[in-house]
């Protein structure tokens, strides 16, 4: 997906989150949003996945070279972050079949791999509500990243990982980023460090 913003603005009553943001991604791009917290970054990830409209400015979404309306943008997003919340009387199983009734899976999988990538023990059939922190947040990036999209948004993704589940958050990205565009918001430089593409939301303020 392509994404253009042309003096993208956000403001919450008088203050002014970011001001006038020109940015074009090329499709397929690895873009990094850095900045500390509370500078905005997940207001413009919230713009970016549709889910919020700027208060000026305008952001076009492209993919395969048509326009893609405001309210068809989810149907190309998956987005994975810690304020997403998970549907927890639902099981590990029960949660990855719901989600593909919304979003279907990459082609070549089924809930069994997505059981199987994530590795939780005897977990299938036990509610999300009984996950740990870092359980859930493995979930989300798992649906996120496994899902059929052209926009992938990750906010602060290491969040409640510990050390062998920030390697198996990198392993997930290695292996099913692909050729779709990324946007990882972060100060944590290990959650980004396979982007090459820059912004410092500081510089829109």
């Amino acid at each position: 997906m392509q994404i253009k913003l042309e003096q993208v603005s956000k403001r919450y009553r008088y203050d002014w989150i970011f001001k006038d943001i020109d940015y074009q991604l090329v499709a397929g791009s690895k873009l990094a949003v850095t900045g500390p917290n509370g500078s905005g970054k997940s207001t413009l990830m919230k713009v970016l996945s549709g889910h919020l409209s700027p208060t000026k400015g305008k952001i076009e979404f492209i993919a395969e070279g048509k326009k893609i309306a405001a309210d068809d943008v989810y149907r190309q997003v998956s987005y994975a972050a810690p304020y997403i919340e998970l549907i927890e009387e639902f099981t590990l199983a029960e949660a990855i079949d719901f989600h593909q009734k919304f979003k279907p899976l990459l082609p070549s999988l089924r809930t069994k791999d997505l059981l199987d990538l994530l590795a939780f023990p005897k977990a299938s059939d036990k509610q999300v509500r009984h996950f740990s922190s870092g359980m859930k947040q493995r979930l989300k990036l798992a649906l996120a990243a496994c899902s059929a999209s052209s926009l992938l948004l990750l906010d602060e993704p290491t969040t409640n990982l510990d050390a062998q589940g920030v390697d198996w958050y990198l392993s997930l990205m290695e292996r099913f980023l692909g050729s779709r565009t990324v946007v990882v918001a972060s100060n944590v430089a290990v959650d980004y460090g396979f982007c090459t593409d820059f912004i410092d939301i500081l510089k829109y303020k």
